[in-house]
């Protein structure tokens, strides 16, 4: 004959859960669903760009384009970008990480004028 030891007074035994039932998932933070853009809102974005022929670093009005597993956040702009080592962007198009410093809505933020870039800066 078989003998257990008696549970500790309040517990019920444990059920193993079978694979026909649901199961719950662990996730180190929940999954956020609220975006804070959306394909097609106007935002700012703080890079180096053309502004009546000379190359600055400052904010510029986009579109955002396209949203990448709301982690990244493509923006389109109408005039000439460059990345930061001088390359300039032929589909106008940068991506940013979606809680970047650097983006932020359309008109949310004060008017700074922009820096002129100079060779030497490259």
């Amino acid at each position: 004959m078989k003998t257990t030891k008696p549970l500790a007074h309040g517990t019920s035994p444990v059920k193993k859960s079978s694979r026909s039932q649901g199961k719950e998932f662990a996730f180190m933070r929940s999954p956020d669903n609220n975006q804070i853009y959306e394909v097609g809102d106007a935002v700012d974005a703080y890079c180096d760009h053309e502004r009546n022929k000379e190359r600055v670093r400052g904010w510029l009005k986009g579109i955002v384009v396209q949203i990448d597993n709301s982690k990244m956040v493509a923006v389109q702009f109408r005039t000439d970008v460059f990345l930061t080592d001088g390359w300039m962007v032929p589909d106008h198009i940068l991506w940013f990480p979606m809680n970047s410093d650097q983006i932020r809505q359309f008109g949310t933020g004060k008017r700074v004028p922009p820096i002129k870039k100079t060779f030497e800066d490259f």
